[in-house]
């Protein structure tokens, strides 16, 4: 005979779950293959053949599905935080409660205010987004208060430290022939910039990446050696990244326009720079801090001489998320897109580049999934 405690027990039971209950968060390594027209670069003393992210897969309790992306440097350390970290404190909530994830950050943030964690919470948040949208019906620039434009501007962004005057000349020839009317740069010198610059021609805007290169009292002479060539930015000049007052320093004196961001150490570091006005240009990257995040910077943006251009050099739901907050956002900026030759295009049929350009998706959510072969982890290695 059961006691009254077991009848209390299976009563619950059977109690269903809301429809809006999270009962999956899964971890989805995206590994793609790539070419770039050159020598594979080094990373960590390796050839650097595959760009890695890894996918968010998240599913509610009636079976509605939502993506997200997080910035993965080893899939297996980010596999490992989801299944300890995040599918236990996001399993069994409320998709819709507002306190989920700004409870999730504060129970994690001794393990760090930047990095994976950090970077694994913000392809949960994408995929908190993408689920609203597709339960609304609508798309999700419609959340972030409706589309300003209908197409964005894609630039080309020559993967780093091609170190050859001929290679940048091909690569840049060929990104123009394809419709790129804007180009960046992952280099570090005055005549990297001038080959790019003799392909292009006067008027094409090139953003020169230096991946933090100078300390702020070598920052300067390099710069204004790249002066003459026009460049339209120099992004992530200094080391470390979030040196406000070295930023501001530096603007004040090169007299070239700056852009600071994707690795900035947190949203608090990127509205401090917005705040004094220390760059022309932050770059919030939705797959490191999230979407909300993002989009909390760009309207902090408005009225300001500081414009938020949000960085994205991968290609799963983060690029789709950036898409839709610049379509939003009061700034009409361009949207990177990494110019490489991969194995596989993510959304290269429902959300092709065309001439440059890249239409806003319509459908609910972020306007695609991923394919079956990165959705089945075929990538995954």
């Amino acid at each position: 005979m059961r006691s009254a405690h077991d009848d209390g027990q299976s009563c619950r039971r059977l109690i269903p779950m809301p429809a809006n209950t999270i009962v999956s968060v899964t971890c989805i390594p995206m590994r793609l293959p790539f070419h770039h027209w050159s020598p594979a670069p080094l990373f960590a003393g390796r050839p650097r053949d595959k760009l890695d992210s890894a996918l968010v897969r998240l599913e509610t309790q009636d079976g509605t599905v939502a993506w997200g992306e997080s910035y993965c440097v080893e899939p297996t350390a980010l596999v490992a935080i989801f299944g300890t970290l995040i599918a236990p404190l996001a399993v069994g909530r409320d998709a819709d409660d507002a306190a989920l994830l700004p409870g999730m950050q504060r129970t994690l943030h001794n393990l760090g205010r930047s990095g994976p964690v950090v970077h694994a919470l913000a392809g949960l948040d994408i995929a908190l987004w993408d689920l609203r949208a597709k339960r609304a019906g609508v798309p999700l620039y419609e959340l972030l208060g409706g589309k300003r434009r209908d197409r964005v501007r894609v630039y080309a962004s020559l993967l780093q430290y091609y170190g050859d005057a001929e290679r940048l000349d091909a690569v840049t020839t060929q990104a123009l022939g394809e419709g790129y009317t804007e180009i960046k740069l992952h280099e570090r010198t005055s005549d990297a910039l001038a080959a790019v610059r003799r392909a292009t021609g006067a008027g094409v805007p090139i953003m020169v990446d230096t991946n933090c290169a100078w300390l702020p009292d070598e920052a300067h002479d390099a710069i204004a050696a790249m002066r003459e060539h026009d460049p339209f930015w120099i992004e992530e000049p200094l080391w470390p990244p979030e040196d406000d007052h070295a930023l501001k320093q530096l603007k004040q004196l090169c007299r070239v326009p700056l852009a600071v961001g994707e690795n900035a150490a947190s949203t608090y570091a990127l509205k401090q720079m917005i705040a004094n006005h220390s760059v022309d240009y932050v770059q919030p990257s939705v797959i490191k801090l999230g979407l909300s995040a993002a989009w909390d910077i760009a309207r902090h943006c408005v009225d300001t001489p500081v414009v938020c251009a949000p960085q994205v050099a991968f290609f799963g739901p983060g690029y789709l998320a950036s898409l839709h907050l610049i379509a939003a956002q009061q700034a009409d900026v361009a949207l990177e897109r990494l110019y490489v030759e991969l194995a596989h295009v993510p959304y290269g049929k429902r959300v092709p580049i065309q001439n440059g350009f890249v239409q806003v998706p319509d459908t609910p959510g972020l306007g695609a999934d991923p394919e079956s072969e990165l959705a089945e982890g075929r990538y995954a290695s």
